[in-house]
């Protein structure tokens, strides 16, 4: 049965049931379909648009109908989608009473309605994964803070900066992240049911009375645009694949970091993978695949952007395709969220190797431009003189802490015998303390401020 059959002189064809059937991906919304079913009738109730009689025992047959489904006893099948079957199958339940539920709703604002939940439930649990992945950084960090590691630009050695500094970077990112989550579940939050097909509805309604058994923080204000919105979706997506874009960053630098060229970190055998034909070989995979799926998220994305961009006001079947990709998006983060914590948790650091690369490449030569411009010399002239420390090195295979005082003052009367202790990475490093700075000190008090904003971010979601 269709709950729109009865204008339909012919059935409808096959094929075209088969291509406008929604219930093999809509079905994930059962939960939320019922949960704003309940909340309907109970609204209807309190109305006296139903009778409390007839409203309790449609909330009644519909938990029963979350009982059965959850329990595995009541198969979700054979419908167009997951509102036809739901009250189908209440009308099976508690016979013509059943048919009542749908007084004053279309399905236009119980879909839109029931998504926004969905998403919402959605955004709780990624910001969870979230949560979870910064701690696991966070502990890396507090493992670091008296290490340093060279940090780069255009993949090449530039500073020493302090290991700390590095994982706190990440956890900064992934901070944004939920931060934008939390702002995107804001919007998600606006009631739509009310709005009807399109145009509101003649029956005198409490919408006040739904928004606070659903959880709403407001009531949408538009009828047309409330059930023809689907900014939410476009808006979780986007924050999904900004989650991927951090996450490919971290999938590169773990590819090249446990890699033997650098070998900072090493990748657990758990997280990796061989070659059918190289005995040698242990492949990151984990991080490729996790890279890989950031251009599936990506193209979610742009598909729904697609949808939306020319749809006429008000509610179009266009919006159908609103739900399967947000899905796959969904699942495709929180599975690499997961994993990625997982694995990130068991990479061994290699602290010893990562200092002698902090030291290599001139990393310090930023430091030999600020002691002169320090005594007086004007940066961009300190910054020739210390290009030509540089060309010296290398023209005499040397390195700044091994040239002679005579040439640093052949080069500049300016240096003095302590050039020879700031030209060391540790130095380096720890002299940059200014907010967000590289030293040890700001590196401690990045996770203090960094475990502080995700204490808060978690309070205000409670």
């Amino acid at each position: 049965m269709k709950l729109w059959e009865g204008r339909f002189a012919q059935a409808t064809a096959a094929d075209a049931d088969a291509f406008n059937e929604c219930l093999s991906f809509d079905r994930k919304l059962y939960a939320q379909d019922i949960r704003g079913s309940i909340a309907h009738a109970t609204m209807l109730g309190e109305c006296g648009i139903l009778t409390k009689e007839e409203s309790g025992v449609i909330c009644e047959g519909l938990e029963s109908i979350l009982r059965d489904i959850e329990s595995g006893a009541l198969a979700v099948e054979g419908y167009e989608d997951i509102h036809s079957f739901v009250e189908t199958t209440l009308v099976e339940r508690i016979g013509d009473t059943g048919k009542k539920l749908h007084t004053a709703r279309s399905r236009n604002d119980q879909v839109a309605t029931d998504f926004r939940l969905y998403v919402m439930d959605s955004i709780n649990r990624m910001g969870d994964a979230l949560g979870n992945m910064i701690e696991v950084l966070l502990k890396k960090a507090k493992a670091s803070l008296g290490h340093i590691m060279p940090g780069y630009t255009h993949l090449r050695k530039a500073q020493p900066i302090n290991c700390a500094q590095y994982f706190n970077a990440y956890s900064e990112m992934f901070l944004r992240d939920l931060e934008r989550l939390h702002d995107c579940k804001a919007r998600t939050s606006v009631m739509p049911l009310g709005s009807g097909a399109l145009a509101g509805t003649s029956y005198p309604i409490d919408r006040e009375i739904t928004r606070k058994l659903l959880g709403f923080e407001r009531i949408s204000q538009n009828s047309l645009d409330a059930v023809s919105d689907r900014d939410f979706v476009a808006e979780y997506i986007f924050c999904l694949s900004l989650i991927s874009a951090h996450l490919s960053r971290l999938c590169e630098d773990t590819i090249l970091y446990t890699s033997t060229e650098f070998g900072f970190w090493e990748m657990p055998d758990a997280y990796s993978t061989g070659s059918s034909i190289m005995p040698q070989k242990k492949n990151p995979d984990i991080s490729e695949l996790v890279r890989g799926k950031t251009g599936r998220v990506y193209g979610h994305l742009m598909a729904i952007l697609t949808v939306i961009k020319g749809i006429p006001l008000a509610y179009n079947k266009d919006l159908q395709e609103d739900k399967e990709g947000l899905f796959d998006a969904e699942k495709t983060v929180l599975d690499c969220l997961t994993i990625y914590a997982n694995m990130l948790d068991a990479i061994g650091l290699n602290f010893d190797r990562m200092a002698v690369a902090a030291e290599e490449d001139f990393t310090c030569a930023t430091d030999v431009a600020d002691y002169l411009a320090k005594k007086g010399l004007p940066f961009r002239t300190a910054h020739g003189v210390t290009g030509k420390l540089v060309r010296y090195c290398l023209d005499n295979d040397t390195t700044l802490d091994k040239v002679p005082m005579s040439v640093y003052k052949e080069m500049n009367a300016l240096f003095d015998e302590d050039i020879l202790r700031i030209v060391k990475a540790p130095h380096s490093a720890n002299e940059r303390n200014s907010v967000g700075g590289s030293s040890r000190t700001m590196a401690r008090e990045g996770i203090s401020s960094l475990e502080e904003r995700l204490d808060a971010l978690r309070s205000k979601r409670k």
